[in-house]
């Protein structure tokens, strides 16, 4: 047990259960289970079998197993488990990854085709297309005459 009177700065590796209540800045990393205790500020990453949180951490957390959050913790910082629990009051800010799927997604190609070609610009005043229409009706000018057939 790291006491409330404990500051470490750099990286603390133990192989079984270790249980913080001090100031640890660095890095963390354990096949054991971690617990930090209330008094604990941790501004660390941390790799473990599992980890309780009472305190606070500020860092990534990486676990094996589980995280638990609670009531009174506070997280900053991504986590990445098999599993996750949050007990009502905790705080935790970031993005956790928990669990894993039972089929991995496969990467999608996405193909995007963006053609550019400069495209006749119509004059909107005048028309002038090659092919003109006649009206289905036309009156005959004076002097004229129709001709049908």
């Amino acid at each position: 047990m790291l006491s409330t009177d404990v500051e470490i700065k750099g990286s603390i590796k133990f192989l079984n259960d270790l249980v913080v209540d001090g100031k640890i800045e660095g890095s963390i990393i354990s096949d054991g289970a971690l617990t930090v205790g209330e008094n604990a500020r941790i501004r660390a990453e941390i790799s473990t079998r599992s980890v309780v949180i009472y305190g606070k951490v500020h860092g990534d957390i990486e676990v094996v197993d589980t995280v638990e959050l609670k009531a009174n913790a506070e997280l900053v910082g991504d986590i990445k488990a098999a599993s996750l629990s949050i007990e009502p009051g905790a705080i935790f800010v970031g993005k956790s990854t928990v669990g894993s799927p039972s089929v991995k997604p496969q990467a999608q190609t996405t193909t995007t085709t963006v053609t550019s070609a400069k495209q006749p610009t119509k004059q909107s005043s005048t028309n002038n297309d090659s092919t003109s229409e006649l009206p289905l009706s036309s009156k005959p000018e004076s002097g004229s005459k129709t001709v049908s057939s």
